[in-house]
């Protein structure tokens, strides 16, 4: 897909998501601290015996884990969140590979101005927990690891947040991407003869959060972040995370999740990632 056909759907969405939240006019917000730490893990098993139609023994996992704490005073309010998300799949001789790897953090402090749009400051950080592979017919290839690439931004500008369930913000951003063995794709500068293992660019960045009940028990959480550095649109990194969640019981629900990326550094094409669990859900806190 070429960047100029993702910008209409990308603007589209930001433009409509607040017209479906006006439903839910925003709320005072209660004081002091708020913490929520909610763990899903989804299994999934197949086994034949003797099973004259055919078929593949496979075995998958995944967990989730997503944590928040925010803080809400007369004058600012502080947002922190994480998230971790690990998996495995094992399919017949092949050896187990994994399905999910990210950790995922940020804070953003927001100075109340008794307004709709208010100034903040944020960071945020992102790798993986383990090395990842690019499988050939009779071999692997090591291509990322822990912090190989880690992806860190700090920014700072103004917030928007006019209902319950929609918030977006727009700011000057500095984005630090660090490498150690792997400084290919994701840091080093083709166009120079020396080898870069950290790269740092200088842009702007524009996050918007959006949640809301769509269909019955059906809870849509969408994240979209965009990075644009000072050297045009052609340079400009697009994150979209949509989970839909239908709960089915207390401690048991159905996720699925789409996330499309698109960084340029990486590869010329949009990349894509589906999927779909059943699993159990427990809150922590």
């Amino acid at each position: 897909m070429k960047l100029r056909s993702i910008f209409p759907i990308i603007f589209a969405a930001i433009i409509c998501l607040p017209l479906f939240a006006q439903e839910a006019p925003k709320e005072e917000p209660k004081m002091g601290w708020k913490n929520a730490l909610v763990g899903n893990l989804g299994v999934t098993q197949t086994n034949f015996d003797n099973w004259a139609q055919g078929g593949e023994n496979s075995f998958a996992w995944q967990l989730n884990i997503n944590g928040e704490a925010r803080n809400i005073a007369a004058k600012h309010k502080w947002d922190n969140s994480g998230k971790i998300s690990y998996g495995m799949t094992k399919l017949a001789g092949i050896e187990s590979r994994k399905s999910a790897d990210e950790i995922k953090a940020e804070s953003v402090f927001t100075y109340l101005l008794g307004t709709y749009v208010n100034p903040y400051v944020a960071a945020k950080g992102e790798t993986q927990f383990t090395p990842g592979y690019d499988y050939k017919e009779d071999s692997k290839t090591e291509i990322s690891d822990i912090l190989d690439p880690g992806y860190f931004t700090e920014s700072a500008g103004f917030g928007y947040e006019p209902v319950t369930g929609f918030k977006t913000r727009l700011g000057f951003a500095l984005k630090e991407t660090i490498t150690r063995n792997f400084p290919v794709p994701y840091a080093d500068d083709p166009e120079t003869e020396d080898v870069e293992k950290i790269k740092i660019e200088p842009g702007m960045e524009s996050v918007t959060d959006f949640t809301k009940a769509i269909i019955g028990n059906i809870l849509l959480t969408s994240k979209l972040e965009m990075f644009s550095n000072f050297k045009g649109i052609k340079e400009v990194d697009v994150k979209w995370d949509n989970i839909f969640t239908a709960k089915l019981t207390q401690y048991m629900n159905v996720n699925l999740n789409i996330k499309f990326f698109y960084d340029r550094d990486v590869s010329a094409r949009r990349q894509l990632m589906q999927s779909l669990a059943l699993g159990l859900t427990y809150s922590f806190l």
